[in-house]
């Protein structure tokens, strides 16, 4: 079976860190290139990072960099997206995601059910 299945999110304190964790089978992984969306109450979703299938060459939202950092470990088929310094204004669901690439998420036809962050104190 084809899926991305999205670990790690949790409740965290503004300024604490999380590291997410996207498990990949049923693809060949190591072909793709992928990406991190989220989704805040009420909003769109947007994405937040993305990375190419060698994992060496990645990209960041404005909102997000400096702070993010994603990459991928082919050998294990996982992605992740640690994630330090956070603020309140993080908290949403979390997707990984592949596709054509790009933020456009109509470019990405398979997702994760989507891991939750909550940053409060």
């Amino acid at each position: 079976e084809v899926q991305l299945v999205e670990s790690g999110g949790g409740l965290v304190q503004p300024g604490g860190s999380l590291r997410l964790s996207c498990a990949a089978s049923g693809f060949t992984f190591s072909t793709y290139a992928m990406s991190w969306f989220r989704q805040a109450p009420g909003k769109d979703p947007e994405w937040a990072s993305g990375i190419n299938s060698g994992g060496d060459s990645t990209s960041y939202a404005d909102s997000v960099k400096g702070r993010f950092t994603i990459s991928r470990d082919n050998a294990k088929n996982t992605l992740y997206l640690q994630m330090n310094r956070l603020k309140p204004e993080d908290t949403a669901v979390y997707y990984c995601a592949t596709g054509s690439g790009g933020s456009t998420i109509w470019n990405y036809g398979l997702w994760g059910q989507g891991t939750q962050v909550t940053v409060s104190s």
